[in-house]
């Protein structure tokens, strides 16, 4: 079983959380790089970690992604006090907001699965495991990442998006889970591109709020069991000021 340290960080802003996301990846990079000059044949040693987050209203757009797909202008964004970053994710447009569990797994996938298919539908099965703890049938979409419900039906919404960046086996970005979200932020753009389909979250199909330390207890369980991980809590590595 391998340790992985975890960290919540509560709202943090996008682009401090980038930040600190980099440096926790390149730091991983660069010991396995190191490690390997020393003894190429001997194990390298890596740390992995799971951030757990929220973010103040932003939408990020993945490196493949279409701007067109971002339908607010910068006096529209300023109105509805959002950000926008283009990021170095896979995938197309996404939004974060409060109330939505946003999780970047850091992780030595050379410690778990060299099979960066596999890692996505992990994640993936988290979410459904998860949304099932609530009486909510989830599933996968042919075609798409993410998690969705009633899938290839007309009434096909997502309510978990996925993006991820992959270097020497090292992962970052990763998942954003729609548990109290105010959907209304994704009128303003294309979800994921895909602009015939809708979105929802665990309040709006239950009909009411879930506690959200509740849902990112439930979801470390299933990640835990998934990725044969054990996590550590972890101070964030960065100072507040």
């Amino acid at each position: 079983m391998t340790t992985v340290h975890y960290q919540d960080l509560g709202l943090i802003d996008y682009q401090q959380c980038w930040d600190y996301q980099e440096v926790l990846f390149k730091g991983t990079i660069d010991r396995k790089i190191s490690n390997r000059k020393v003894d190429p044949e001997a194990a390298v040693t890596t740390e992995s970690y799971l951030l757990f987050l929220e973010h103040p209203h932003v939408y990020t757009l993945g490196k493949s992604g279409d701007p067109k797909n971002l339908l607010a202008d910068e006096e529209k964004l300023k109105a509805i006090q959002a950000s926008y970053y283009p990021i170095n994710r896979g995938g197309d447009i996404t939004y974060h907001g409060p109330g939505q569990l946003v999780g970047y797994p850091i992780l030595d996938l050379d410690h778990f699965f060299t099979d960066i298919h596999r890692y996505l539908r992990e994640l993936e099965e988290a979410v459904i495991l998860t949304l099932a703890e609530y009486g909510i049938e989830a599933g996968r979409y042919p075609g798409y990442t993410g998690v969705w419900l009633d899938a290839e039906t007309e009434q096909a919404r997502k309510i978990c998006a996925m993006g991820v960046r992959c270097s020497r086996w090292v992962t970052m970005h990763g998942f954003a889970f729609n548990v109290n979200t105010d959907l209304n932020y994704f009128k303003h753009i294309v979800p994921c591109g895909i602009d015939d389909k809708d979105v929802t979250s665990i309040e709006r199909e239950l009909g009411r709020k879930v506690p959200m330390q509740e849902v990112k207890d439930k979801m470390k369980h299933h990640l835990c069991a998934l990725f044969s991980m054990e996590l550590v809590p972890q101070e964030p590595l960065f100072s507040e000021a």
